[in-house]
């Protein structure tokens, strides 16, 4: 049994597949892609999140003190009176998440619904994930997985056997520019799909994030659309508010509205990232 790392379950989800679903976010990602919405999913491991509207810098939360659970992050979870601490992502067993997601059974059911994996990458804790996909594939449970596919071939292949349908990224088709803007290649990417579109046989629907001056050139989207010929493909928009939650776990988005170069900000983004 394996133990995983989540930073949120959100229940009555409805844009994450077929009918009332239940989605899952691992923690951790090898990409670092400057867009990134979820900054919170990049580390693998639990992190202080500071809710920065909610912090008025009292410094209450600076006081030491004996909480085993507060140790690790050198600030005291409990005393704030507005609430603005908590731990971003929790540890769970295989078991323990399936048996959690199984009490919505009847939901998923009477809609047509089931359980999304996504991230963070799923893919970075693939023995957790997998473990708890096939669970849920022996309960009859529809199950979906949004990912970049940025994985090892027998990963890939091993950890979607359970999946009944996958969103899958396409975010640059030119690998120079894939590194430049995520900090990985995309060699295993190319790999990973091309098996997916053309000898799965499951259901898949390419997603391409259009960031302005970067993913949604011409050139870039003529490549994609060539890459993935006549796959289901979906346009998603730039996330204007996604640097919102970047304070809160202390890191600073690396891409202003007016300005898409590597300088000091990004390189420090990109130190973190997994580059294989």
């Amino acid at each position: 049994m394996y133990n995983g790392t989540i930073f949120d379950i959100k229940g009555f989800a409805l844009n994450d597949g077929p009918g009332i679903r239940t989605t899952v976010f691992m923690k951790g990602c090898p990409l670092r892609c400057l867009w990134c919405h979820n900054p919170e999913g990049l580390s693998p491991e639990p992190e202080l999140y500071v809710k920065q509207g909610k912090c008025t810098r009292c410094g209450k939360c600076a006081a030491s003190c004996s909480h085993e659970d507060c140790q690790p992050y050198g600030r005291c979870l409990h005393v704030c009176p507005n609430g603005a601490l908590s731990v971003c992502g929790s540890v769970m067993t295989s078991a323990e998440l399936a048996k959690r997601l199984l009490r919505d059974r009847d939901v998923y059911e009477m809609s047509g619904g089931g359980v999304t994996f996504s991230g963070g990458e799923p893919l970075m804790q693939h023995a957790f994930v997998g473990e708890v996909l096939g669970i849920l594939a022996g309960e009859g449970i529809h199950t979906a997985m949004e990912t970049s596919s940025f994985a090892a071939h027998d990963v890939y292949r091993k950890t979607l056997e359970h999946v009944s349908l996958v969103f899958a990224d396409m975010k640059l088709s030119d690998r120079e520019d894939h590194i430049r803007y995520t900090g990985v290649p995309n060699d295993n990417i190319k790999k990973n799909l091309r098996w997916l579109l053309d000898e799965s046989g499951k259901k898949c629907i390419i997603r391409v994030p259009l960031i302005p001056g970067i993913t949604d050139t011409d050139e870039n989207l003529a490549a994609i659309g060539e890459f993935v010929g006549d796959a289901e493909t979906e346009l998603l928009p730039y996330n204007a508010m996604a640097g919102a939650k970047y304070a809160s776990v202390g890191k600073t988005y690396p891409l202003s509205a007016d300005e898409y170069r590597a300088d000091e900000r990004i390189l420090n983004f990109f130190s973190h990232a997994v580059i294989r």
